[in-house]
């Protein structure tokens, strides 16, 4: 549920008016073993990035699967970085937000995604 979450509140800010046209990519990286490592990173002129990490955890077992690292952010229209760091192994999905100066992510939107 909190990932339903978290991808509707993504895709609000990301359906944000904007001038599409004017932005471009600027740095896009992407290594993939194969064997479920991984990592990519892009960044856009408009301010938004992500980067993320996975490994491979418990290889070859029933309980295998790829725990992820990784961060989002984007300029909001306030003119202020929102940021959301996360993790999601075998614990779940943990994401923490950051904002820069004179922003305020609101309280429904924080405990939504903290549980």
């Amino acid at each position: 549920m909190k990932l339903l979450v978290l991808c509707a509140f993504v895709a609000v800010v990301a359906a944000a008016p904007q001038n599409i046209q004017d932005v471009q990519i600027l740095r896009y990286d992407l290594n993939n073993d194969g064997l479920g490592a991984y990592n990519y990173v892009f960044e856009q002129t408009d301010g938004t990035g992500h980067n993320e990490y996975g490994e491979l955890r418990n290889a070859g077992s029933e309980d295998e699967f790829v725990a992820v690292k990784g961060s989002y952010s984007w300029i909001g229209p306030d003119g202020v970085t929102y940021t959301v760091n996360y993790v999601a192994d075998e614990n779940g999905f943990q994401p923490t937000i950051e904002q820069g100066p004179g922003g305020a992510v609101p309280s429904a939107v924080v405990a939504s995604l903290l549980g």
